[in-house]
């Protein structure tokens, strides 16, 4: 990738973290950020410069999900969310919701952090069994085949426990799944932190081996790459990141489709490891702008972003099939 344009995505992305917690229904300045005691002072740091930085993170993590995915897969059209580990973290947090449950563990992970992660594991160890990888064997086409299915089998189980739940019960589920970035305080922004870290530097480590795997299991094994123990740690990760970010926002769709795609055909010949750090920058500002139009454009209302992400993804996703997957 040209030096210039990833020095233009960092910038950009930057900039639109800096300039997100500004944009809303009452515009405020740029001096209320020092008017301590000022209500756009509170509005500030209790309310849109923690949800601009969870909305960043999450952003990035979700892009650098889809861009491991993709080089896992070899098809530009797997991402966590087509392949059903979303909808599966879903469930998990759907079902802690409708049992009513209120626990953490170690008192600091909540207990629907837990949930949606094991949804998000149980997800990808079915995926990794119906898709045939367990018996070492490929097929992109019926891997999609098999997460296509199983994201329909997950969201049928999440609109059954939503159906049997009370109005209170089902109005919180069906919200959720929605997806959205409402927060208060910086302890999601903060819980969010560890699973865009862990993925970013997992992207960059094995950014070398995922050029390897691109070009052929055969290949890859050939210069020493451990294929299926690379593959099973890559699905492990994927899982534990897609598991915090939809445990803290729901499930949000087609970041993981959108931006590593669009990354990759600006860099043709970039690597991996330069990709992971790119799509990072690239994920976080799509995020973020999208989340500063749902709360902008409908107001005074506000229109929960993995709508407006799902509605450009969808658009994006036939793109892409028309362009024959490119």
């Amino acid at each position: 990738m040209n030096a210039n344009l990833r020095r233009a995505i960092v910038t950009l992305s930057l900039l639109s973290l800096l300039l997100a917690p500004f944009v809303g229904a009452s515009r405020i300045g740029f001096d209320a950020l020092f008017q301590d005691g000022a209500p756009a002072y509170q509005i500030l740091w209790d309310i849109r410069i923690p949800r601009a930085l969870l909305a960043w993170f999450t952003g990035a993590t979700l892009s650098v999900c889809g861009l491991i995915f993709q080089a896992l897969f070899r098809n530009s059209l797997a991402s966590p969310d087509m392949l059903g580990v979303s909808s599966g973290a879903a469930l998990g947090a759907v079902i802690y919701i409708r049992l009513g449950v209120v626990s953490s563990f170690l008192g600091v992970i909540s207990g629907s952090a837990c949930a949606a992660f094991l949804g998000s594991f149980a997800a990808i160890t079915a995926l990794y069994v119906a898709g045939g990888l367990k018996r070492g064997g490929f097929s992109a086409p019926s891997l999609l085949l098999a997460g296509i299915a199983l994201n329909f089998l997950f969201s049928s189980l999440n609109m059954i426990i939503q159906y049997t739940g009370g109005y209170t019960d089902s109005f919180r589920m069906m919200r959720w799944a929605m997806g959205g970035l409402e927060t208060v305080g910086f302890a999601q922004a903060f819980a969010s932190l560890p699973g865009f870290l862990f993925i970013t530097f997992t992207g960059w480590a094995v950014g070398p081996q995922l050029d390897l795997l691109v070009c052929g299991e055969e290949l890859a094994a050939s210069r020493g790459v451990s294929v299926k123990s690379l593959r099973r740690f890559l699905f492990a990760a994927v899982s534990f990141a897609v598991g915090i970010n939809v445990a803290l926002c729901g499930p949000i769709g087609f970041v993981g489709l959108m931006c590593p795609h669009i990354c990759r055909r600006l860099a043709v010949s970039a690597g991996h490891r330069a990709l992971a750090l790119v799509c990072a920058f690239a994920g976080g500002m799509f995020l973020t702008v999208c989340d500063a139009a749902a709360r902008t454009l409908w107001s005074p209302a506000e229109l929960p972003v993995g709508i407006l992400t799902s509605s450009l993804g969808s658009l994006f996703f036939i793109w892409l099939v028309i362009r024959g997957g490119e």
